[in-house]
């Protein structure tokens, strides 16, 4: 369940994130939630949000960063996946099960409205050491410039899928 990564990221933030998650790992391959460090990501926070996953696998926003309500049009604090509406609410819950299940970060982008929206999903350990919760980075870029070049790392999947 806990493999070495395939996906690396598509932005600067994104492999920032997920080389702090990594280094966050414990022995068992979980990343406890109190482990990610504010102060390493600050250049992300604006881009985070925290999901907390139920048992039917539905997404509950506990934490939003302020750049969100830009993709969103409303403060998601609070809400389920589900009530957010349109293109970016479908893609926001695109690798939050995925993401549980695997152990793993999962990401891509997915191009709506005429802008890219790149996403990634860290699952992390709650309190009671069940990944239950997700690390969200939701990201609009206004062209492909604004993606990095993928790595020099061999893949075995398609670089924009989770």
């Amino acid at each position: 369940m806990f493999n070495e990564p395939n996906f690396s990221g598509v932005t600067e933030a994104q492999r920032l994130l997920i080389t702090h998650w990594y280094a966050c790992r414990a022995s068992d391959g979980l990343v406890p939630r109190d482990s990610i460090d504010p102060g390493i990501v600050r250049s992300t926070l604006a881009c985070l949000s925290v999901v907390e996953v139920n048992e039917e696998g539905e997404g509950r926003f506990r934490i939003a960063g302020s750049r969100l309500r830009d993709i969103f049009g409303m403060d998601v604090r609070g809400r389920r996946i589900a009530e957010i509406a349109g293109a970016h609410g479908e893609c926001y819950a695109l690798g939050l099960t995925s993401a549980v299940e695997r152990g793993l970060p999962v990401g891509g982008v997915i191009e709506t409205g005429g802008r890219l929206h790149a996403w990634l999903r860290l699952p992390v350990a709650d309190d009671c050491g069940t990944l239950t919760m997700v690390i969200c980075h939701d990201e609009l870029i206004a062209s492909r410039r604004g993606l990095l070049p993928p790595s020099d790392a061999p893949e075995t999947s398609p670089r924009f899928a989770a």
